[in-house]
């Protein structure tokens, strides 16, 4: 079952609530908040105050992606914010095993990212203990950027080290380019959670947009 997690880093921040709102009013199934701070990735966004904000406005999952160097030591902030998801870089963390565990010791799911240069065996050893992997199909720090197709043979990779430890219940997603053309080769590799800024934000008709994605997907 592919799922689409709609980006709020394009959409109109001075209408957040709305926005979020509109997003789940056209079929969106999580939505996706991409948190940097200016270190890790080369842009600063959002917090654990504008996660708080937009809680009231969704019952969708609120899968929170740190682009932050020593994301260990915001955790707490973010869950008590009201995040459902954390997802943390195997890039930022000395000690990603134990950062993994600090999100689960708080009752929620959590993720680990690579970026498009980082090799899937990056994660290899952690795969038994996440709820998702999210595989970064463009470099982090800004929206609106065009697919690395090379990317798709991570997604491949990991949905096959997956199913041979039976853990079938681990997503795999994918952020960074998705659009109604790039959905079904991520979703033919093994992806099943597809982020989607500007291609949902951008579009006037957002229920339309999401439905064009998750079609392509599951046709592919």
């Amino acid at each position: 079952m592919i799922k689409i997690a709609p980006s709020i880093l394009s959409a109109d921040f001075a209408r957040l609530g709305p926005e979020v709102a509109a997003a789940e009013a056209g079929g969106a199934d999580w939505i996706h908040v991409d948190v940097m701070d200016g270190h890790f990735v080369p842009n600063i966004t959002l917090g654990p105050a504008i996660v708080s904000a937009i809680k009231p406005h969704t019952s969708l999952p609120l899968d929170v992606h740190l682009m932050i160097e020593r994301p260990e030591a915001y955790i707490a902030d973010f869950v008590k914010a009201g995040a459902d998801v954390i997802t943390v870089h195997a890039e930022a963390c000395t000690h990603l095993h134990r950062v993994i565990h600090m999100i689960k010791e708080h009752g929620i799911k959590a993720g680990v990212a690579i970026n498009p240069a980082t090799p899937a065996s990056a994660i290899q050893e952690v795969l038994e203990d996440v709820d998702l992997v999210l595989v970064m199909t463009v470099n982090p720090g800004f929206g609106g950027q065009a697919f690395i197709p090379r990317t798709v043979h991570k997604i491949r990779q990991i949905r096959q080290w997956l199913n041979e430890a039976s853990r079938f219940d681990v997503h795999i997603e994918v952020d960074g380019g998705i659009t109604s053309e790039t959905a079904p080769l991520v979703a033919e590799a093994g992806a099943d959670v597809l982020v989607a800024g500007s291609a949902v934000y951008g579009k006037e008709d957002r229920e339309a947009a999401i439905r064009a994605i998750r079609s392509s997907a599951q046709k592919g």
